[in-house]
């Protein structure tokens, strides 16, 4: 102890690790400043102890995902992150060149069909949890380079995957110790309470608009359908509006428009038109749609399922109206991808694919605003 009393460490002998010359945050009030914090990680995770909480559980969910579908039979695969044609998604891909081999290629935008071919050549339960790059915008919901995870399993449909989905994300909840079903997220308390909503599509654009029903369903009118949304909908929006080409697309944009923002707890809305679903199968019992769902909480799309389609004559001809789109200016549609459609010719049992975002995902169970926090380094401009 010094003179007064004060504990102390008296030094024999001190040896310096490594230098520190930056000056560190302020003790008080730490980095503060958001930008710094995403592109100076390193010092917001020394400053910030709430960081690192929300990054470790962002890691243990990842380990936890892994555990659920070990446990469950699936295999981890690994499938290509260069892609000579762009596919699995409608996405705008990321453009590079192999210079050895003198050949345009792409990032991927997902991993569905390399994971497919492997159902066909006799892996019954596969999935991949990776990184995907879509170039487009930037916002508290997207990131250019996210992780998703893409499973496969034969021989189930889309009521199986939306039961898989709902044991997967309250298994997550658990390992992160959300143990009463209830997830705290801003203002809300998110029920996880199984089983959760099923809601066509349909069903919710007609919560909105119900004079759409003559047009949509009794006697389909494309042109009468579009006056009664533009009633609706901002005038800032009847650009996009004229432009719809068809109901599934416009019943599609109410949807997005509309509805999206109104699901808080977990939902699956379910059977959507087939012209926004070229990999899905048609429905058995709606024609026009398909069996396809998403997962939407908190108004944000967490999830994408749909019982696989297998019929490579029907898979030509969705690849052949998505090349024409392309072909009309729409960076987003895929091409005829003729490898994929080979693989089908050879026989892909019914199967239910599953994608989950893990980074919205984890948005949701660690009670984050913006899909930068949950991401340790996001995409920055210079």
């Amino acid at each position: 102890r010094t003179n007064k009393g004060e504990l102390s460490i008296k030094v024999k002998n001190w040896q310096m690790l490594t230098k520190t010359i930056a000056p560190p945050p302020d003790k008080r009030k730490g980095l503060t400043d958001i930008t710094k914090r995403y592109r100076h990680r390193e010092v917001d995770l020394i400053s910030n102890p709430h960081v690192r909480q929300v990054l470790e559980k962002r890691a243990r969910m990842t380990s936890a995902v892994r555990t659920f579908l070990d446990d469950k039979g699936f295999l981890e695969m690994e499938t290509p992150t260069l892609h000579a044609q762009a596919g699995g998604a409608e996405a705008k891909p990321f453009l590079t060149k192999h210079n050895a081999l003198d050949i345009d290629l792409t990032l991927r935008i997902a991993t569905e069909l390399h994971l497919k071919r492997l159902v066909v050549g006799g892996f019954d339960k596969v999935y991949e949890l990776g990184r995907v790059f879509r170039n487009e915008g930037i916002s508290t919901r997207h990131n250019p380079e996210f992780t998703s995870v893409e499973l496969y399993q034969a021989y189930a449909d889309y009521n199986d995957m939306m039961h898989l989905t709902e044991d997967l994300i309250c298994f997550l909840a658990k390992k992160l110790n959300h143990h009463d079903n209830i997830i705290p997220y801003g203002n809300l308390n998110i029920s996880l309470a199984k089983p959760w909503r099923r809601v066509t599509m349909t069903e919710l654009v007609l919560e909105k608009i119900p004079q759409l029903e003559s047009s949509l369903l009794e006697t389909p009118d494309l042109s009468a359908a579009k006056t009664m949304c533009a009633e609706i909908l901002s005038p800032k929006l009847h650009d996009d509006l004229s432009a719809i080409k068809s109901l599934g697309e416009l019943l599609n944009f109410c949807f997005e428009q509309l509805c999206e923002q109104d699901l808080q707890n977990p939902t699956f809305v379910i059977d959507y038109p087939i012209e926004v679903s070229p990999l899905a199968k048609p429905h058995r019992s709606k024609p026009g749609f398909v069996e396809r769902f998403e997962l939407f909480a908190t108004g944000r799309e967490l999830a994408n399922a749909f019982s696989e389609l297998t019929d490579p004559v029907d898979q030509r001809q969705r690849f052949l109206l998505q090349a024409e789109k392309k072909a009309a200016g729409d960076e987003e549609a895929c091409g005829v991808d003729e490898d994929y459609l080979f693989a089908l010719e050879n026989g892909l049992p019914p199967t239910a694919g599953l994608g989950i975002g893990i980074d919205r995902l984890a948005m949701l169970l660690t009670n984050s605003p913006s899909i930068r926090d949950v991401i340790a380094f996001p995409l920055l401009k210079p």
